[in-house]
């Protein structure tokens, strides 16, 4: 009989939690080594103006990050977050591979990353969906967990933007320019393999987590439906990313829509859940100027990378390594990879003492780092040489302060919702979280066009000035978010109590 009960007993959390951990590292590792290439590959290969290749990127962003909200629903009520997470892991690794075909054709491109997209919503809130759902009940356990969780993130984005640069420069080298661009993403694919194989290895660990349509058995007419939706969407997306005026319309009826739902939500929702809505809806706004601040990453701190950084990194006249402008997106994940596992610690320590900071202040501090970093980036101009071309160590130091800060609001941005939203639209509100990244995500391509160069200003001294004005602005605009998130935080407060204090009385 023990041995009965042993056999039939759910998997511990940390087993669980470890599946989905791992699934999203490879996810993550395809995702960010296409994303450290992007914009440079229609720079550099497609003779795309800065201007348009930002908005491009901004756009599909948007579009990456906009489909979860369909994606959380298509794992709540339909095929399950379990099968909606997998099957989007197969979708993202054929849009990776199409973006291997040997071919510079825009159409190809655009078509390319449409699947991507739609690959993206069904995987992303369904995974974390189900890290919520181990821990289920836990705060302090959930920030921990999610802190860790975005690690994964991190450590596989760290892996694949070092390595895919490497691999486009070393194929061009070795087999012609161009073939490098496609090999790198071709690995990109294989990453989602790797990460799919590990999971059927690991399955059993999450036979006892999932949203009630896992429980069922598949039924064939719902996953075709979902099938064929995913296509007519994919056709759709390529269709707004060649077109900057529908991108635009897109997006902003995208934020019409997001407030729509938070209003019908917390309108229709129990007296004692709205308090937990209305404080993640302020949560989700704040998120919302932060990702301006992020997708300056893969677009104007990486044609800053280009043009204004010395390659070559030392320490006391030593030379250390040498990167390519893409490698130095990496920074960011290398650092999260360092600062996640303490900052977990001290969220749990701190738990245990009931002495947490609530996540509104966290995003405080956090608006906070992404200043200090801004602006160490703006100073760049007094560190350039006569070459016009700035130290390595304003990009490791800038990097590192950003990154603290992306931990303390967007590392805590899915624990949010975890924390706030009633269990039973879980995977739709993560789904419209992300909804509000994307519109940041395009925002953030607006922005960045403020340090558009021109394909004539080739002079670094030129283009210098050019960038350091833009991080300066940055820098400002983040110290005024970290002014109104503390504005706020008394609101946040009651918000907050009175969540607790009806989650108590429901428990």
């Amino acid at each position: 009989m023990a041995t009965t009960l042993a056999a039939t007993a759910a998997p511990s959390q940390t087993r669980s939690f470890t599946t989905i951990f791992l699934i999203e590292m490879w996810e993550r590792f395809g995702f960010y080594g296409m994303q450290a290439l992007i914009v440079l590959y229609m720079v550099q290969r497609l003779n795309f103006s800065d201007d348009h290749a930002n908005l491009v990127w901004g756009a599909a962003s948007a579009l990456i990050y906009v489909a979860p909200a369909i994606g959380g629903w298509v794992g709540d009520r339909v095929l399950g977050a379990r099968r909606t997470m997998l099957l989007g892991a197969i979708v993202l690794g054929l849009g990776y591979a199409l973006m291997g075909m040997p071919t510079d054709n825009t159409w190809a491109l655009f078509g390319a990353l449409s699947v991507i997209t739609v690959g993206n919503g069904l995987f992303k809130p369904n995974s974390g969906n189900l890290v919520r759902k181990i821990y289920e009940g836990d705060d302090s356990k959930i920030d921990s967990a999610f802190t860790i969780y975005y690690m994964a993130v991190n450590i596989g984005s760290t892996f694949s933007m070092l390595l895919t640069p490497w691999i486009k420069d070393y194929v061009n080298r070795h087999y012609g320019d161009g073939f490098g661009w496609h090999a790198a993403f071709l690995v990109c694919a294989l990453g989602l393999l790797v990460g799919l194989a590990n999971y059927s290895l690991m399955r059993k660990t999450m036979r006892h987590i999932g949203s009630p349509p896992d429980e069922a058995p598949l039924h064939m007419g719902k996953l075709s439906a979902v099938l064929a939706a995913a296509a007519l969407l994919a056709l759709g997306a390529s269709v707004v990313l060649n077109n900057e005026t529908l991108a635009e319309i897109f997006v902003y009826g995208a934020g019409v829509v997001l407030l729509g739902i938070f209003a019908y939500l917390i309108r229709a929702s129990d007296r004692s859940e709205r308090s937990g809505l209305l404080a993640a809806l302020v949560l989700v706004a704040q998120t919302i100027f932060f990702f301006i601040f992020y997708q300056q990453m893969s677009t104007s701190l990486t044609l800053f990378a280009l043009r204004n950084v010395d390659w070559n990194q030392t320490l006391f006249g030593w030379h250390l390594f040498t990167w390519n402008p893409a490698q130095y997106q990496a920074l960011n994940p290398l650092w999260i990879f360092v600062l996640s596992p303490p900052l977990a610690w001290i969220y749990t320590s701190a738990g245990k003492r009931g002495k947490d900071l609530s996540i509104a202040a966290k995003f405080v501090l956090g608006f906070v780092m992404v200043a200090v970093g801004f602006f160490l980036f703006g100073a760049a101009g007094h560190y350039a040489g006569v070459d016009g071309k700035t130290s390595s160590w304003v990009m490791i130091w800038g990097y590192g302060l950003y990154s603290l800060g992306e931990l303390l609001v967007s590392g805590l941005g899915l624990a949010m919702i975890a924390r706030y939203v009633p269990a039973r639209m879980g995977g739709f509100m993560m789904g419209a979280y992300f909804v509000s990244v994307g519109i940041s995500m395009y925002l953030g391509g607006v922005v960045a066009n403020y340090a558009s160069v021109p394909r004539n200003l080739t002079d670094p001294l030129k283009t210098l000035p050019v960038y350091t004005a833009l991080f300066n602005k940055l820098g400002w605009a983040a110290l005024v978010c970290t002014l109104i998130a503390l504005a706020v935080l008394p609101l946040m407060r009651r918000l907050s109590s009175a969540h607790s204090s009806h989650a108590d009385a429901a428990g």
